[in-house]
């Protein structure tokens, strides 16, 4: 089988790179999506009488969209209280040094960082934003020190979140052509 490199899920058959750059999503297809995105682990047999089809052609559908890499994984979500760290910290970190070598080696300190859940490159002031967990602010001081430690940076500047108003891992369907 012919491969090709996809930057999100590694090698995999041209095919299936065709399927996921011609697949049009309907709206039974996007129905799928919200129910799951709500409950991965709701039934075919229940999947099937939400969407109006019979379990086999709703199990199918599903494939086809793992397939495609509309449906990337299947996750469960873990109560972060409940795990003790109920703490989130936004990191702004903004750095003089822009080469690929600077980069490369940030990016792998911050992967290093179990407490890191996301990690993005920004456009304006702040050159990278990173969302840390942690149970309290001694904890969230060695994940610093970590982050310092292996890489060179301008400023680093750390806001607790004091409430969370609104989490959601749901993604909007409203945008699909």
């Amino acid at each position: 089988m012919e491969c090709e490199f996809h930057p999100h899920y590694g090698k995999i058959g041209k095919h299936i790179l065709r399927i996921m750059k011609t697949m049009k999503l309907d709206s039974i297809d996007c129905k799928l999506l919200e129910i799951l995105q709500r409950d991965g682990e709701t039934q075919v047999a229940e999947l099937a009488a939400q969407v109006g089809l019979s379990p086999t052609p709703c199990w199918r559908r599903v494939q086809r969209l793992k397939e495609a890499g509309v449906i990337a994984r299947n996750v469960m979500l873990v109560d972060r209280d409940k795990v003790n760290v109920g703490a989130t910290v936004f990191v702004s970190v903004r750095t003089s040094t822009h080469s690929q070598e600077w980069f490369h080696r940030f990016r792998a300190a911050v992967e290093a960082i179990p407490e890191v859940v996301e990690f993005y490159r920004m456009s304006g002031d702040v050159d990278y934003l990173l969302r840390v967990v942690v149970p309290d602010i001694a904890a969230y001081d060695k994940v610093y020190q970590r982050l310092i430690a292996g890489t060179q940076l301008f400023d680093v500047s750390s806001s607790f979140a004091m409430e969370e108003l609104k989490f959601t891992t749901a993604l909007p369907l409203s945008y699909v052509d």
